[in-house]
């Protein structure tokens, strides 16, 4: 599992590839700490559960970083070492996850302002899933 920022315009990418599906939403939401913050501490903070629900798989991915996004404007944390678990159910696609919520006190942060569909793609390939999203900064 892994995640590469890239510079966009006046925002910032998240390319992220993994094995499985969960785990390339984690990655993503791993990038997104990362293009929030440039160092993340290894200890501190409560882990918090996230369930996002959305009709297909790039919805589940943008609902599930706004959600983050969320989480952190109301927690005052950063949302990182992120687990995430992503399956359809009855025609819905759910992801039930957590995050470790490092309190904003404790980092430097730029704020992410949201997540947007432009660009955004989540696909298998041979190697496994990719998914690319734009972040608004």
């Amino acid at each position: 599992m892994s995640f590469e920022l890239r510079d966009h315009t006046a925002d910032v990418a998240v390319a992220a590839s993994a094995p499985t599906r969960s785990a390339l939403f984690a990655a993503v939401a791993d990038g997104l700490a990362a293009a929030g913050c440039d160092e993340i501490p290894e200890t501190g903070g409560d882990r918090f559960d996230v369930e996002v629900r959305a009709e297909n798989v790039e919805a589940l991915l943008f609902d599930y970083l706004d959600q983050l996004i969320f989480e952190r404007d109301v927690r005052a944390v950063m949302p990182v070492d992120n687990e995430a678990s992503v399956e359809e159910r009855d025609g819905e696609w759910v992801l039930t996850g957590s995050a470790r919520g490092v309190s904003l006190d404790e980092i430097d942060a730029r704020e992410i302002k949201a997540v947007t569909y432009s660009e955004m793609r989540v696909e298998e390939t041979d190697e496994g899933w990719e998914a690319y999203v734009v972040l608004d900064v």
